[in-house]
């Protein structure tokens, strides 16, 4: 099949949609999605049925509703378009109605006590802006979720309200400015990293199959300290393996664009061309399930956690974020001339100060119990939020804060000393790539979210607290004599309050920890440390002005995350649990006892024992040290457990199992080091991490 043909295939797209629909009909619902207003129950019925059409013509018996609850992942009710007639025959039909709404049990998803046991009724609602397509023979239609009571129980409500928000005082800023702008969108690029590792290796480790990460494991004699991985050669089977992506991704309408090897030995990296955000939201989360059965069919598993193994890179999923008109015009485009882009410089002034004012917010965003191994490492963003603007953009500001003439640098040419090689103009900033929120030509690039997070909840805060601003500035400038003086008077108090946030070194650096406190920023280095400012008055304020999340659902929402973090935990400390006293430490004394008959043949034959004896000595000694840290850590999960899935218990799990089960593992990594291979009762690093060839 040609290119043409392939891509979105599988997808129900305006392309379909103008071909199928009628004029009026395929008119009315493009409007309606442009302004944010339902559709009629007749517009829906003439959808559905060519819709439904479309779908049976490719083979398809059952439809979906497909949603996004709080479990991290999607979930789909399968319904079948026979509907039987009065002959005893039956017609395949699907109805406006169906196609608009869906009741799935609303009470057996995370609700954070939206919806007890006894209160079953929840509403799937269709989403027109995201496109219906086909996955595994059935027609998968796009929606939100939300209790009886019209509570957001899922990750696309909120972002769809956050889309509105922006739109709205985005819209209204942009107007100061004389602009005729209808919609303001959102467009997100995320890029995905993740690891390969043959499944049969995968299957003989507990960790990584019940946790997705391993829980011990020495070090290799060799990781990625050569940088040799990075942009490597790929290999063949993994070549194969990400053509198939490609191909399974472009038939439902994905836009996949790069794909190259990344840092860590087995780590690779996908990303996709950037579109709306919602629609970005619900492909990245298609794109992972899709990641997952491709490896299958390769005898691979495609590991999605942040960080799967100690001592190497982990994977994040870099938001690339920016604001667009509908006539196309990028709010983030500097220009030939920044400094005389009035209105460049005061978005790029609401970003600077939304992101310092909501520190806790964006940090909230991407808290995991997974995501807590990777930030502060050399691979990651520190827990600390800072942002990158670069010397110009900042200079600019700075200048405009002190009152002052910016001196633009001359432009440059880049000088590679081989005459052959091109000459190519100077960026007007590097890339920093150890900032958590970096701003890289004509976007931003939030670095901090993980692999395995959907990019909803980055996305829902980055929405708000830019609609936020833009609202503030709105009111102040609406007020204003004179434009230019009053968005001037605004740009100096924003670097005068919170132009602290602006760092353009090194993030990787202890001295940057020190300089951040300092300076005021928030270190909130675990999610248990991130999740209580989720629910504090100026968050709980700032939801409820922009029309995103209500009271009780941000407190369900707490509630979900904190529960989510301990269970996380509990599980990890329970397979370690299982592993050590089941795995490890028989295996391990099956080694020293066949050392200790070694030695002790040796002395029948007058034979120096004395290495054989040694080595027995030191299993022994570390299987007595494992023990004591077994049981430590079993009281530690105990205790926890006592507490209950509350943030007193969350903290349990932070303070006192943690450390338990990093002892338990620095023990039981050494008993590796000092235990024969072939008595080693699962692969170790070595056999994961270069398993694919």
């Amino acid at each position: 099949m040609i290119m043409s043909e392939l891509y979105g295939s599988l997808v129900f797209d305006d392309r379909v949609m103008s071909r199928r629909l009628p004029k009026e009909t395929y008119k009315e619902l493009k409007k309606c999605c442009a302004l944010d207003r339902p559709l009629s129950l007749e517009v829906a019925n003439v959808i559905a049925n060519e819709m439904k059409d479309w779908a049976v013509e490719k083979g398809v018996t059952h439809f979906t509703h497909w949603f996004q609850p709080m479990t991290g992942i999607t979930a789909e009710k399968h319904d079948s378009f026979i509907t039987p007639t009065k002959s005893g025959g039956v017609i395949m039909e699907l109805s406006g109605k169906e196609l608009i709404k869906g009741e799935p049990d609303a009470s057996s998803f995370p609700s954070g006590g939206l919806r007890s046991t006894f209160e079953a009724r929840g509403y799937t609602a269709w989403d027109p802006t995201s496109y219906a397509f086909i996955k595994d023979g059935i027609l998968c239609i796009p929606t939100a979720f939300c209790s009886y009571n019209g509570d957001a129980l899922d990750k696309k409500t909120p972002l769809l309200r956050s889309m509105e928000a922006v739109n709205k005082q985005g819209v209204r800023l942009l107007r100061l400015f004389g602009r005729k702008t209808e919609r303001l969108n959102v467009t997100v690029g995320p890029e995905q990293e993740y690891f390969l590792v043959d499944t049969a290796t995968f299957e003989k480790r507990k960790d990584l199959f019940y946790t997705g990460r391993t829980l011990f494991g020495a070090r290799p004699p060799k990781g990625q300290e050569l940088d040799d991985h990075y942009f490597g050669a790929i290999k063949p089977r993994i070549v194969k393996y990400m053509k198939e992506l490609d191909e399974e991704l472009w038939k439902l309408g994905i836009l996949a664009k790069t794909k190259h090897n990344e840092v860590a030995p087995a780590q690779h990296e996908f990303a996709p061309i950037f579109t709306t955000v919602n629609v970005a939201s619900d492909q990245n989360q298609l794109t992972m399930e899709i990641m997952k059965k491709v490896a299958a069919k390769h005898g691979m598993t495609c590991i999605l956690h942040e960080k799967p193994f100690d001592g190497v890179n982990g994977s994040g999923k870099h938001n690339n974020w920016s604001l667009c008109t509908n006539f196309g015009h990028n709010l983030f485009e500097p220009g030939k001339s920044p400094e005389d882009n009035a209105q460049f410089l005061l978005i790029l002034a609401a970003a600077v100060a939304a992101v310092d004012t909501h520190q806790d917010l964006l940090r909230i965003a991407i808290a995991s119990a997974g995501n807590d191994h990777r930030l502060g490492a050399n691979e990651a963003p520190p827990a600390i939020v800072s942002m990158y603007l670069g010397d110009e953009l900042t200079g600019i500001l700075q200048a405009i804060a002190d009152g002052r003439k910016y001196s633009r640098r001359a432009n440059c040419e880049v000088q590679l000393g081989v005459h052959v090689l091109p000459q190519f103009a100077m960026d007007s900033s590097d890339r920093n790539r150890t900032s958590p929120f970096a701003f890289t030509g004509n976007k931003f690039e939030f670095r901090m979210p993980g692999s395995a997070q959907s990019i909803a909840g980055v996305n829902v805060v980055l929405n708000t607290i830019m609609a936020d601003q833009f609202e503030q500035f709105s009111n102040e400038l609406e007020k204003a004599k004179d434009l230019h003086e009053g968005i001037n008077k605004i740009i100096k108090r924003v670097m005068t309050e919170h132009g602290r946030i602006i760092f353009n070194g090194n993030n990787y650096s202890a001295e940057w920890v020190e300089e951040a406190e300092k300076r005021g920023l928030l270190n909130l280095r675990s999610t248990m440390d991130a999740l209580p400012y989720l629910t504090s008055e100026k968050n709980i304020a700032l939801f409820k002005r922009q029309n995103v999340f209500s009271k009780r659902e941000l407190l369900s929402r707490e509630e979900i995350h904190i529960e989510n973090y301990c269970r996380l935990i509990n599980i990890e400390a329970m397979t370690m649990l299982d592993m050590a006293t089941m795995e490890i430490i028989p295996s391990v004394l099956r080694y020293k006892g066949d050392v200790a008959k070694a030695a002790k043949n040796s002395n029948a034959i007058g034979v120096d024992s004395s290495a054989e004896v040694e080595i027995a000595n030191t299993l022994a000694n570390l299987v007595k040290t494992a023990r004591t840290q077994i049981a430590t850590l079993q009281a530690a999960l105990d205790k926890a457990h006592s507490m209950g899935l509350h943030i007193e218990g969350g903290r349990c799990y932070r303070d006192e199992v943690i450390p338990a089960m990093e002892a338990l593992r620095r023990t039981c990594d050494n008993l590796e080091l000092n235990t024969a291979k072939s008595y080693w009762p699962f692969p170790n690093y070595g056999d994961i991490l270069f398993s694919v060839h």
